[in-house]
């Protein structure tokens, strides 16, 4: 199965991207907000990945951040809920106010989703509120009231930040947190204005 993609982005639809990886390309879908988040055209990017596997077809669906994928997997465990909602209800709202609006129980705001009627909003509080419940007390999601995660972005200078903390033996997702530890002490006009060497000497510091 494959759990995740690095490579250049080749194609941008309205739903799916194609992502060249060593000469291959892949194509994947997105939620419109991760689709609205992603770098320019021949960049590098980096996705998170869910392989479905039906009897027709094999679909790749993509995330930014691990934190979209374990919710879109939370949601298509919900019965009646396809990997197209799944998507469509991303789109809608981010994870954290999702997470808490399942928490919360909070019908009326999860039937603003596109795709979710009352029935479908009372079954994913019933069958998610306990294991949502649990990882927010557990650790914080995206933005949760334990620490607000924002995504560092997949600019060169990031990629290049990233792929020096691997180099060190950090794996993506901790050089992820750190840069959005570094993003957030920061501010955004500072570090997007930051170099490479300034970017790295400060999420080594986050991460000593």
């Amino acid at each position: 199965m494959i759990a995740a993609l690095t490579g250049k982005l080749l194609m941008k639809e309205t739903d799916r991207v194609v992502v060249d990886v060593s000469g291959v390309g892949y194509e994947v879908f997105l939620t419109t907000d991760g689709l609205a988040r992603l770098p320019d055209l021949d960049e590098e990017l980096f996705l998170f990945i869910h392989t479905s596997v039906r009897e027709d077809a094999i679909v790749l669906y993509g995330f930014l951040q691990r934190d979209e994928k374990e919710m879109f997997l939370n949601l298509t465990s919900v019965s009646g809920i396809g990997p197209k909602l799944g998507l469509a209800a991303l789109s809608g709202m981010r994870v954290a106010e999702l997470s808490q609006a399942i928490v919360d129980q909070d019908i009326k705001r999860l039937t603003t989703l596109q795709g979710v009627g009352k029935r479908t909003a009372e079954r994913i509080c019933v069958e998610l509120k306990d294991k949502i419940g649990r990882l927010l007390s557990g650790r914080p999601y995206a933005g949760a009231a334990a620490g607000r995660f924002e995504a560092p972005g997949t600019s060169s200078t990031v990629m290049d930040v990233i792929s020096a903390l691997s180099n060190l033996g950090y794996s993506d997702p901790i050089s992820r947190q750190a840069l959005s530890s570094v993003k957030h002490r920061l501010g955004d006009d500072t570090f997007y204005k930051a170099s490479v060497e300034v970017l790295i000497r400060e999420c080594l510091r986050t991460l000593a």
